[in-house]
């Protein structure tokens, strides 16, 4: 009898375990997801929130979805509920960078009690600067709501996708983008990018234009295209503040590469030697 018992304990105890193993794994979080309601929550920035709502309407397919105040985002946000997708200054769960404006997916909870920054963040992606924009996130601000639920509709069937947010983008530039052109707009590569980097790493598909050409180039929704996207601070700060590099595809608005490097002298802010580099390799 006393061995009976021994056994039923351990087995009580692995099975405690398990539970707990499971629960705190992302794919379990995210497992409600499409049962429960997506506030997006409007800044107060009139242009954006425009923005916001209209891709919203045109995109967001994976959950209910209703539009809401930062006001009420603070009254709402205790509640397990509600996932909220909103402008927030810094990634949640990331590195401090005041100066970049992310667009966040995050789940409601008892969690928010300690603070917004405890609650459970999905995905984070680089929008504009939180100084102003310059006209070209409204340009790919329906690509990064595409991206965002995208990522959310995998991460809830695979825990790999749910940990490892910037390889999962990338393995599109792996698989297909190494076969399409680049338009880099000039104003996106790092003034730090010598001359010989140029030559060593832009081939005859890389196709160098304005910002004013590049946003024209993917509006038109470009065949067998990418189009560079980049976002960091107005004036960061070297060593301390962060640039993100991004390239969506013309024609389906999927993100297909995103990396970031840290701002100091020898490296400025857009693409610079190591992205060129990298997307060359795959070519």
């Amino acid at each position: 009898m006393k061995k009976v018992l021994t056994i039923m304990c351990a087995v009580l105890v692995c099975l405690g375990l398990s539970a707990q193993g499971k629960i705190s794994t992302r794919k379990y979080i995210l497992s409600d997801f499409t049962d429960k309601t997506t506030q997006v929550v409007l800044s107060g920035n009139e242009v954006l929130d425009s923005g916001l709502r209209q891709e919203i309407v045109n995109y967001w397919t994976l959950s209910p979805y209703e539009f809401c105040s930062m006001e009420e985002f603070q009254q709402l946000k205790e509640q397990d509920r509600y996932y909220f997708l909103l402008p927030a200054e810094s990634r949640f769960k990331g590195e401090e960078d005041p100066g970049v404006l992310f667009l966040t997916l995050i789940k409601g909870g008892p969690a928010a009690r300690e603070g917004i920054k405890e609650m459970f963040e999905i995905i984070s992606l680089p929008l504009m600067a939180a100084q102003g924009g310059t006209g070209r996130e409204l340009v790919f601000l329906g690509p990064i709501v595409q991206a965002i639920q995208e990522f959310t509709a995998d991460a809830m069937q695979s825990e790999k996708t749910a940990y490892s947010m910037d390889l999962w983008f990338n393995q599109n530039y792996s698989k297909e983008g190494k076969m399409k052109q680049i338009c880099l707009a000039k104003e996106d590569l790092s003034e730090k990018l010598t001359e010989k980097d140029r030559q060593r790493y832009l081939d005859e598909d890389i196709h160098l234009v304005s910002d004013k050409e590049a946003d024209e180039i993917f509006a038109k929704g470009t065949y067998h295209t990418l189009v560079s996207y980049t976002v960091a601070p107005f004036m960061p700060k070297n060593g301390a503040s962060y640039c993100y590099k991004m390239l969506f595809d013309a024609e389906s608005h999927r993100l297909f590469y995103i990396h970031k490097h840290k701002i100091t002298e020898k490296t400025g802010v857009g693409f610079i030697a190591d992205d060129l580099k990298r997307m060359a390799r795959k070519r």
